[in-house]
């Protein structure tokens, strides 16, 4: 379905859609799933607008938006259309924040940043760490960084798929860490993976290598794969951490 971008959300969790070409040379390009309008928690203490881009190399089993996964499905809304929302939004949002999928996979992302900054909105970037020269080329131009740091990395595999992943994911962790960017590194508590005590350690690891703040999440079964969400067999955060360290945000869904 194809709504215009000044009156309708569509898409589930408020993804705005529209038709269109986008403009300009390498924003242009980009395959943008949709677009939320409004988000108070996609950047902790913003109102921002999200942007969320098509595509991912991993395949993480508690993923809750696994439409965005297969990078060639193609976008569905331009880049002019968000460009001109944003454009009409100037005053009323702090920052726009690219999310995915993992943004950082299409080449488009630093001139769409750059075009975003022209207009005046602060910039986040929810990333995965799944391209960390890409990574290198953006972190500049950004003011704020959600970056998931999904396990210690020997148990990278088991999560994403990919043998691979764990070197880039940490790779991604030391940028952000020297870049002086302010920063979230999220962690989603997976207990058909985890332990507790590995959880624990990993804090504190993270926390000694100078992260900004360490959020835990939990995984939800709601829009993962039927065979994770079966794994996972109604397992949640506090039944690996009853107590969670005190140093830490802890992101928790309703319950079902």
């Amino acid at each position: 379905m194809s709504l215009a971008v000044d009156q309708t959300v569509a898409r589930p969790g408020g993804l705005l859609r529209a038709g269109g070409d986008g403009t300009g040379p390498g924003a242009s390009s980009l395959a943008i799933a949709g677009l939320a309008p409004l988000s108070t928690c996609d950047w902790p203490g913003r109102l921002a607008a999200t942007c969320f881009l098509q595509g991912c190399p991993w395949r993480c089993g508690y993923c809750h938006n696994p439409g965005l996964i297969d990078p060639a499905v193609p976008g569905a809304i331009p880049w002019s259309a968000v460009r001109d929302f944003l454009v009409r939004r100037r005053g009323l949002l702090d920052g726009v924040v690219f999310s995915g999928g993992e943004p950082t996979r299409q080449p488009g992302l630093p001139d769409a940043v750059g075009q975003v900054r022209e207009l005046g909105f602060g910039v986040g970037l929810h990333t995965a760490g799944a391209y960390p020269r890409r990574l290198a080329v953006v972190l500049p131009q950004l003011d704020w960084v959600g970056l998931d740091i999904k396990a210690p990395q020997t148990q990278y595999e088991a999560i994403t798929g990919l043998a691979a992943s764990g070197a880039k994911a940490y790779a991604a962790l030391d940028l952000v860490l020297a870049s002086g960017v302010a920063h979230e590194i999220r962690v989603t508590v997976d207990p058909t993976v985890h332990r507790g005590a590995e959880i624990t350690a990993l804090v504190a690891d993270l926390r000694a290598a100078g992260a900004q703040a360490v959020v835990l999440q939990e995984a939800r079964p709601l829009g993962a794969r039927p065979d994770y969400a079966a794994a996972l067999a109604g397992r949640r955060l506090r039944d690996l951490l009853p107590e969670p360290p005190a140093d830490v945000v802890v992101r928790e869904s309703d319950p079902a």
